[in-house]
């Protein structure tokens, strides 16, 4: 399984004319195309990868929603097709758990529905502008798209920032947007050392070097910002049905002394890696990071948003073998108490899922990109109702939630530091300025993905349902700017605003 493979040039290269180029086949490229389609645009979808549906079709099935009733339009109808598959007996016939292939087969619905061509393994390479306005995009094969307006549907923001648009990596300090939980973050309860686990290959030898996995970074100060991002995993679809089972293989260069931290934290009487092990349909399972050492690996992701291809792919490869290695590690070696490898060894890798990567998931979770810096940054007073936009495109609901962003030494031991849990007082409004860049930046791209939002903020707004509300309303504004010959700034709200309601969108509290 491989994110990326250099894709050599075509002899006879596409060029692909549209009124709307979506560069990412994310839910919320997905629901934006359709949405483009039904006001009558003509819409594509260019995706670096080989699958469509991103993290909700590569083993994130158990659906992060905060309130369920903020979330309307194509979002919703997505969600009441899954009903309709798994025969929901819920009100409103929606469901919200859903299987990987059922997920990706729906999403491939609704755009064969919806008439919109999709190219996959379409690498960008080069955006071209004329004016304020992005003209073209090319891929890596000589592939170019052309369109009126266009949409960055990526999970790491790789089109608005070729476009030269302004975007920022990392955690803010909490002076920045007025806050208190961005930047540094120490004394989270959740997913921390339950017990003093020493850090260094010889125990009690700091010259003997760091355990795999631990930074020496500076502890730093408490709301102080830095360039961290919180860690990525794969989200990962399980099973313990026997005839459907795939034992976990040994992943290649497989290296068990990289979970030398993981077996002392078991040592030291604390086993709880796989607690965040929630069911899904048909006997499978949606197995998320909980506690100390767990799937989230700390530290490895810093350098994914702004990283070349080729970097990525080394990121990717070293997130699979951390993850299936530690599952591998789990099951079978023998400092692991045999009581832990026999509850392990019941699980293994589901044979009818992702069948083209060997049954693991072919999205990594990259939880934060690179995020715009538009005219209207969401940050913690939004997602608290301190602030209300007054131009709402859609809600969110979830808390702020920030998995950790560093492993590092403290006083001789290992402590995790970035985690926050803390809730929100329920929906709040999302602004359109938030997804669209500086006017004097390019007047005809939108980005509800990695839209104009603080760390902490983004960690709220970041997910799937909300991705597919600001998809749709993306597509929404631009047909509207097609039409009026506007720039996407310039959009008129009341009938942006009128459109969304009148298509389904839920957007106020």
């Amino acid at each position: 399984m491989r994110y990326y493979a250099p894709a050599a040039k075509s002899e006879n290269p596409l060029q692909v004319d549209a009124d709307l180029c979506i560069y990412g086949g994310t839910p919320a490229g997905i629901a934006a195309a359709v949405q483009a389609s039904r006001m009558g645009l003509k819409a594509v979808i260019a995706e670096f990868g080989q699958h469509l549906g991103g993290l909700t079709a590569s083993g994130l099935g158990r659906t992060d929603f905060g309130h369920k009733t903020s979330i309307g339009g194509i979002a919703r109808e997505f969600y009441q097709a899954l009903g309709r598959h798994y025969g929901s007996d819920d009100a409103d016939g929606t469901a919200w758990y859903m299987e990987p292939h059922v997920a990706e087969n729906i999403f491939g619905d609704m755009l064969e529905k919806a008439g919109v061509s999709v190219y996959l393994g379409q690498h960008l390479e080069k955006v071209e502008k004329r004016d304020g306005k992005i003209v073209q995009i090319t891929m890596e094969n000589g592939n170019v798209f052309r369109g009126g307006m266009f949409i960055d549907a990526t999970y790491e923001g790789d089109l608005f920032a070729r476009a030269g648009v302004s975007y920022h990596v990392g955690r803010e300090a909490n002076t920045v947007y007025k806050e208190t939980w961005n930047g540094i973050q120490f004394g989270s309860p959740h997913h921390t050392f339950k017990a003093w686990v020493d850090p260094f290959v010889t125990e009690g030898k700091p010259d003997s070097g760091l355990l795999y996995g631990v930074s020496d970074a500076a502890p730093g100060i408490q709301g102080q910002g830095d360039r961290s991002i919180q860690a990525y995993n794969f989200r990962l679809c399980l099973t313990d049905v026997p005839d459907n089972r795939v034992a976990f293989p040994q992943p290649p260069g497989y290296d068990p002394s990289k979970f030398t931290l993981l077996s002392r934290y078991i040592r030291a009487g604390v086993w709880d890696v796989m607690r965040l092990h929630k069911p899904m349909p048909n006997g499978k399972t949606d197995l998320n990071n909980f506690g100390g050492v767990s799937t989230d690996h700390i530290g490895a992701n810093h350098e994914w948003p702004e990283g070349d291809y080729a970097t990525r792919e080394r990121i990717f490869q070293e997130h699979v073998h951390y993850n299936l290695g530690m599952l591998y590690f789990l099951s079978n070696d023998e400092s692991v108490p045999q009581a832990i490898r026999e509850e392990v060894s019941r699980w293994g890798l589901p044979a009818d899922e992702f069948p083209s990567t060997a049954n693991w998931p072919h999205y990594l979770y990259v939880r934060e990109g690179r995020r715009l810096v538009g005219d209207v940054v969401m940050n913690q007073n939004h997602c608290l109702r301190y602030q209300i936009a007054e131009d709402s495109i859609g809600l969110a609901s979830y808390g702020m939630d920030s998995h950790n962003c560093r492993r590092i030494v403290l006083d001789g031991r290992c402590v995790n530091e970035g985690d926050v849990e803390i809730p929100v007082l329920g929906p709040y409004r999302i602004s359109y300025r938030a997804i669209v860049p500086k006017g004097e930046e390019c007047t005809n791209l939108l980005v509800p993905v990695c839209l104009s939002s603080s760390h902490i903020a983004y960690g709220s707004i970041r997910m799937e349902p909300v991705f597919m509300v600001l998809g749709q309303s993306a597509a929404t504004a631009a047909a509207l700017a097609l039409a009026d010959g506007r720039a996407v700034q310039d959009v008129d709200y009341a009938v942006l605003r009128q459109r969304l309601l009148q298509d389904g969108q839920s957007l106020d509290v």
